[in-house]
């Protein structure tokens, strides 16, 4: 017999909702506490739905709970960083390979590569920049691999976030955004999956240069 998750209760998923978009546009800072009895006062509910909202953060890498500090926000370094997109290194050009192999169509990721373009708030390009990736490795055909790069995403959000606020490189990544697409939309599978690569690897290489300190500000997402 299999059992469903019990799904969230809604006034958690509003603070959970909330807060992560805080923090992934840089309203929270890394290392910035957060407080169940100030966090409840702002969403006018109890402490339990804030609570289990924070433990959900926890668990995919935005917030840490410790004994002595409480609930923090995480803190980004260079080693978290290449930690974090060394894995979307491995994982994420070939998701995209497969994609453009099966002949799936690419137009969610057009559409939101449009949204970025478009957007006027960093909040909203921040989102639409999330959204093309997820929409180029989504239909690659293996839902577990899906699920991987899912877990990881809210931690390059964060990286990203970081990074950002020193080198807001947003208009180079748009244009590497374009050619993957155009590879995509070509059919070129190996070619999407290669500049896929050179995108990620080029990216964390200049946010966090190996022998630089990693910047520590708020931003906007990749």
């Amino acid at each position: 017999m299999t059992f469903a998750p019990a799904p969230i209760p809604s006034r958690t998923q509003y603070v959970l909702e909330a807060v992560k978009h805080r923090i992934l546009t840089g309203q929270l800072s890394p290392g910035q506490s957060l407080v169940e009895t100030e966090l409840a006062a702002q969403y006018g509910v109890s402490k339990t739905p804030v609570r289990e909202a924070l433990k959900t953060l926890a668990g995919t890498g935005l917030v840490v709970m410790s004994q002595y500090k409480g609930v923090t926000v995480r803190t980004v370094d260079a080693t978290m960083a290449r930690e974090v997109y060394d894995v979307r290194l491995l994982l994420e050009p070939e998701a995209v390979r497969r994609t453009v192999r099966s002949a799936a169509s690419v137009e969610d990721a057009r559409t939101a590569l449009t949204r970025a373009a478009e957007a006027a708030d960093p909040a909203d390009r921040s989102l639409a920049n999330r959204d093309f990736h997820r929409a180029l490795y989504l239909p690659c055909g293996n839902p577990l691999l899906t699920r991987m790069l899912d877990e990881v995403r809210d931690q390059a959000a964060l990286v990203s976030t970081v990074a950002w606020a020193a080198v807001p490189s947003w208009e180079r990544e748009a244009a590497e955004h374009a050619e993957i697409l155009r590879l995509a939309t070509a059919g070129d599978a190996d070619g999407a999956a290669r500049a896929v690569h050179t995108h990620i690897a080029s990216f964390v290489e200049r946010a966090f240069p190996a022998t630089d300190e990693a910047p520590t500000g708020g931003g906007t997402q990749r």
